[in-house]
């Protein structure tokens, strides 16, 4: 295919896949982000513009095993409770509006530090829902600070999200030695995005409870029992190590995993 051509080919392809992953799905296609990606992919290869070796050569599979362990353990933690736990202690002690905001994006920045970032939005996301109800607060500027405060906490650490992973592979640069650079701006980030999302949402986040929080307010959502206790302490102990041993320089794909 002349290079013109191939350019345009090429163009027609990433325009129509990112439309899709922008959209959620294609108009007129129940196709969903994955399946849009998978076709965009399919399409470069049935052109010519990438033979199947070379696209096979282009993936990162350490990243898809970091991001698959990780994933499975933030998966056990929500299973037994963790987040909803978090949730429920966050809730005992917020007095206000602000208060909240403060601990939504403290929990979610330093959990997606440690986590990786998309799991802990969709963990977080119906607790921080949960928990505006039962003040009777808008949830709008909480659910954009859980945003914000995900993605600027994911910068702190190499699994913070997928980019890093893929920085941290392809260049060689340890866990401590990232962390020890990034996670100071984090934090600064972090008290921006706070300042920010304050500023923005005043006027919401001037309005006081419509109802006052208990201790056991979201208890309905904690999973209770012998089962989860112990689940949860595992899942605690093998987040636990899994850090650690990120720290100590072991390769991260084979630690997630």
């Amino acid at each position: 295919m002349p290079e013109q051509a191939a350019f345009w080919v090429t163009l027609f392809w990433f325009t129509l896949t990112y439309l899709g992953l922008a959209l959620g799905r294609l108009p007129g296609l129940r196709t969903d982000r994955a399946g849009v990606a998978l076709v965009g992919a399919a399409g470069m290869m049935a052109c010519g513009l990438i033979s199947f070796d070379d696209a096979v050569k282009a993936i990162d599979f350490a990243t898809i095993a970091l991001l698959l362990g990780m994933m499975i353990v933030v998966a056990f933690l929500r299973r037994a409770g963790f987040f909803a736990r978090l949730a429920g202690l966050a809730l005992g002690r917020v007095q206000s509006p602000k208060a909240l905001l403060a601990v939504t994006m403290l929990l979610s920045g330093t959990l997606s530090a440690i986590l990786v970032n998309d799991v802990v939005c969709v963990a977080l996301t119906p607790l921080v829902l949960h928990l505006t109800r039962r003040l009777g607060l808008d949830p709008r500027p909480h659910l954009v600070g859980l945003a914000i405060a995900s993605n600027l906490g994911s910068a702190a650490t190499l699994t913070g999200n997928p980019q890093n992973m893929i920085i941290g592979g392809l260049s060689g640069i340890s866990y401590l030695r990232f962390a020890a650079k990034l996670a100071p701006p984090a934090l600064l980030g972090l008290v921006i995005g706070y300042v920010v999302t304050l500023l923005a949402y005043r006027s919401v986040l001037n309005t006081p409870p419509h109802s006052e929080a208990t201790p056991n307010a979201s208890n309905d959502r904690v999973p209770d029992g012998h089962r989860h206790t112990a689940l949860l302490v595992k899942s605690l102990l093998v987040t636990l190590v899994a850090v650690a041993l990120f720290f100590a320089g072991l390769p991260m794909s084979v630690v997630a995993l």
